[in-house]
């Protein structure tokens, strides 16, 4: 069996690349970081997902405060963003953007693959991000490829399989995939502000939101969140008549 590395960060696309590797046939395991972000729900989420899924090789690495620079994910001092809308939200690179982060969890990843003997990575980047984060470019993939070949003499091929996805599609492509998928992402976490249930304006809400808002689906994570009586049903067409 083809064997793949996931990189599991317990969000909705990285959720959705899980099991898309395993509808595809991989042997999957999957890797988890601790980098002193501010909320380590996003481990706890990546740790039910993978228990959802039955993976039985789910390492969680940490890599400590590397990244405590300017962010709000990393940086508890910089305020958080919140739009009425994703009209609001301005071009460039985004306040949450962290600097190197896709870079060096890739190169990492690398290493654990090759002394796995694994010569796929699976990770959720997506270019509807790019404008705000550049490591989600499919150019830097490739050229990452690239490089990691040079440094070790062995091709670890990179799969984005949502690569060139809008939100809307990778929610339909998570239905599309076993049940367990869409129990797994209500379980995932994308709130920048590391609170459940998501209720707050913050740009990744308003991108969840959305996405499930066109695809016509309720969002699991949100129906839970309902069903707890932690939140009210929100109020746009994909909710209606869910009971």
């Amino acid at each position: 069996m083809k064997k793949a590395l996931v990189i599991l960060s317990g969000g909705q696309d990285s959720v959705t690349c899980l099991f898309w590797a395993i509808n595809k046939g991989y042997d999957c395991s999957a890797l988890t970081f601790d980098y002193d972000q501010l909320h380590k729900i996003e481990v706890q989420s990546a740790i039910k997902v993978a228990e959802i899924a039955g993976i039985k090789n789910h390492e969680i690495l940490s890599i400590g405060p590397l990244f405590s620079g300017e962010s709000p994910l990393t940086n508890k001092d910089i305020p958080l963003d919140q739009y009425s809308s994703l009209q609001e939200v301005s071009e460039g690179i985004q306040k949450t953007f962290v600097p190197g982060r896709n870079l060096l969890f890739l190169s990492l990843a690398a290493n654990k693959a090759y002394s796995m003997n694994i010569d796929t990575i699976i990770t959720g980047i997506c270019e509807e991000d790019f404008g705000g984060y550049p490591d989600c470019r499919k150019n830097f993939i490739e050229s990452l490829e690239k490089t990691i070949f040079l440094a070790l003499e062995k091709k670890i091929e990179i799969l984005t399989p949502l690569i060139n996805m809008k939100k809307s599609e990778i929610v339909m492509l998570a239905k599309e995939l076993p049940k367990s998928c869409w129990e797994a992402l209500s379980f995932s976490h994308t709130s920048y502000d590391g609170k459940y249930p998501p209720t707050s304006n913050d740009h990744a809400n308003l991108l969840r939101a959305r996405g499930f808002e066109e695809a016509g689906y309720p969002d699991p994570l949100v129906e839970r969140a309902v069903m707890e009586n932690l939140m009210e049903r929100p109020k746009t067409k994909n909710y209606e008549n869910k009971d």
